[in-house]
């Protein structure tokens, strides 16, 4: 079921862009682990849209109601426990407008999933919003993610995210040896992920222009989780770069994944992308991280790190050139409705929601 992902834990994404609700189900969680509603809501707000001047003007309040799977905490309100059973939740689409799509179904919109869609499931398939191959769709993937960041963090695995590129203004990276939990704690306190301020005040220069032009920008969102003990993972099909290539690729817009040091390191010579092994407190570090902390799909106790490349929002102003899917003939599309300039920002938290997944899923295995 491509809805579906995991092996140890199971999670199971339903919904449309304007269906009545969208939500997830979450099938093998523990019984008797915590989560706090008030962090899973703020977690769930950074992805929220309407929310400010570089993300569509759709508003959706994104609040989850979890239906099974819990337990209430009589002494804490805010938190709820596990219970064993599926944890299923969902978030009810409040400011859709289907009417905005009724002319895509004939005329596909260029790099959209439109006319794919209508290639496999035929005149049948919902338009409207974008349907099951929305964003819209990632809202869902957070609560799961939102639920595993907390669970991590609980063992002392921590991840975060940052916007390492927008157009071509570029972000100081993580130090992949040193990144730590007050770099974390810096993109925490912003309501734009970047490390490098003078750096966000330039992509957001980026991405007012390309909105003023009826244009896009894609980018590029680094990701780092630290506390990964070695030893987590498999090798072959179910390796930490398989695991995640699979998930963070389920992430509408995604179009590239690199691993530590990446494309880059296929330029070098092995003496320079060999990462050396050395002892520290009494464990097995290495002195570089051009691996980006997995060899062999199983963790080495450095740094997981990876960047993943978003291509330009499609939905753009300017006059493209469509055909009519009912007359098979070559027209001239125009696009309207709500749409980010870059749906890079909001990003962010849907790639820390999949790698938190991933690792939950990996660390079961142990």
């Amino acid at each position: 079921m491509s809805f579906s992902y995991g092996k140890r834990i199971k999670v199971t994404i339903f919904g449309q862009s304007h269906s009545p609700a969208i939500g997830v189900s979450i099938d093998g969680i523990p019984s008797g682990l915590e989560i706090d509603l008030d962090e899973l809501k703020k977690f769930l707000q950074r992805r929220a849209p309407g929310r400010d001047a570089y993300s569509t003007t759709r508003t959706e309040k994104d609040e989850v109601e979890i239906i099974s799977g819990f337990k209430e905490n009589k002494n804490l309100s805010s938190k709820i426990l596990t219970c064993g059973a599926p944890l299923t939740a969902i978030i009810r689409n409040t400011d859709a407008r289907s009417s905005d799509y009724e002319k895509y179904a004939d005329v596909p919109r260029p790099s959209h999933s439109d006319y794919a869609a209508f290639a496999k499931y035929g005149a049948s398939h919902d338009i409207r919003g974008g349907g099951a191959f929305s964003g819209r769709m990632t809202a869902p993937l957070c609560i799961a993610g939102g639920i595993f960041l907390q669970l991590l963090k609980q063992k002392n695995i921590f991840i975060a995210a940052h916007i390492a590129q927008i157009g071509e203004v570029k972000d100081t990276d993580f130090d992949p040896v040193n990144v730590n939990k007050g770099d974390f704690a810096l993109l925490e306190k912003t309501d734009f992920p970047v490390l490098d301020k003078t750096a966000g005040e330039k992509m957001l220069k980026a991405i007012e222009e390309a909105k003023t032009e009826g244009d896009s920008l894609g980018g590029i969102i680094e990701c780092a989780a630290i506390g990964l003990p070695a030893g987590i993972g498999e090798p072959m099909f179910e390796g930490i770069e398989n695991t995640l290539a699979q998930i963070i690729f389920a992430i509408p817009a995604v179009k590239g994944l690199e691993f530590g040091n990446g494309f880059a390191g296929s330029a070098l010579k092995g003496s320079q992308n060999n990462d050396s092994f050395f002892i520290k407190d009494g464990k097995v570090k290495t002195r570089t991280n051009n691996h980006g902390g997995i060899l062999g799909g199983i963790s080495s106790g450095m740094p997981l790190l990876f960047r993943a490349a978003f291509k330009p929002t499609p939905s753009i102003a300017g006059e493209q050139d469509s055909v009519s899917l009912s007359t098979l003939t070559e027209v001239k599309l125009s696009i309207t409705g709500r749409h980010d300039p870059c749906i890079v920002p909001r990003a962010v938290p849907c790639v820390e929601a999949a790698t938190a997944i991933a690792l939950y899923d990996a660390l079961l295995g142990v």
